[in-house]
């Protein structure tokens, strides 16, 4: 799933998205990528003012569990 975007930006090698890419991938808006930010959800690292997203933190955010719904009375 990441191999198309991590091979046009060339940065398969290290292993780190920019937002950007995170944003392409994972289809999602800019404040939704904030709120994962937020509440722990997605580690990042901020570079000269450049955030980074590990590749395999990524990976484990999707593959984690999914939130149950309550269970209805």
């Amino acid at each position: 799933m990441l191999k198309p975007v991590l091979q046009t930006q060339g940065l398969s090698a290290q292993g780190w998205l920019k937002t950007k890419d995170v944003l392409k991938l994972l289809k999602i808006s800019s404040g939704t990528l904030q709120n994962l930010r937020v509440n722990g959800t997605l580690n990042h690292h901020k570079v000269g003012g450049i955030l980074y997203y590990k590749q395999e933190d990524i990976e484990k955010m999707l593959s984690g569990p999914e939130k149950k719904s309550p269970k209805q009375k």
